[in-house]
């Protein structure tokens, strides 16, 4: 696969399975291996494979229904998509046993997507967690 082409695979991974919710995606686009290293998996993690997206996403999207990613810019090079992105969204559902806050949160990460056979078999994330908790209210803002 070109790299164009990766990069678009990975917009469907934001755009179709978070914003749409279309799940259904995951079976297309990750590998059945496909593991999510997100510093803040919750305990147990997410699993492997189309599942493992499921479960991502199942997780925000009942704390965050109305979750939007926007691209905010990619690069590709070999077997790597590197994508910088904000999410927004309104807390009315638990996060991992934290009660619904009920505000809208603006949260930026940058994530980095490798590649085989044209499928997404990895993704190594960083966003900021400490900012979604500042904007919902649950930690303190610094200074």
């Amino acid at each position: 696969m070109s790299t164009a082409q990766n990069k678009a695979t990975v917009r469907r991974w934001y755009l179709d399975i978070f914003n749409q919710n279309r799940l259904d995606v995951a079976d297309e686009i990750h590998t059945p291996t496909y593991t999510n290293h997100d510093p803040y998996t919750p305990p147990g993690g997410f699993g492997v494979g189309s599942q493992a997206t499921r479960n991502v996403v199942t997780l925000y999207r009942a704390a965050f229904p109305d979750v939007q990613f926007i691209i905010d810019a990619q690069v590709a090079e070999g077997d790597k998509v590197a994508t910088r992105w904000t999410a927004t969204g309104t807390n009315t559902g638990s996060l991992n046993g934290m009660p619904p806050t009920h505000r809208r949160v603006t949260i930026s990460g940058i994530s980095v997507e490798r590649f085989e056979d044209g499928k997404i078999a990895e993704t190594w994330g960083n966003w900021d967690f400490l900012g979604m908790l500042q904007q919902l209210g649950v930690m303190p803002a610094a200074g």
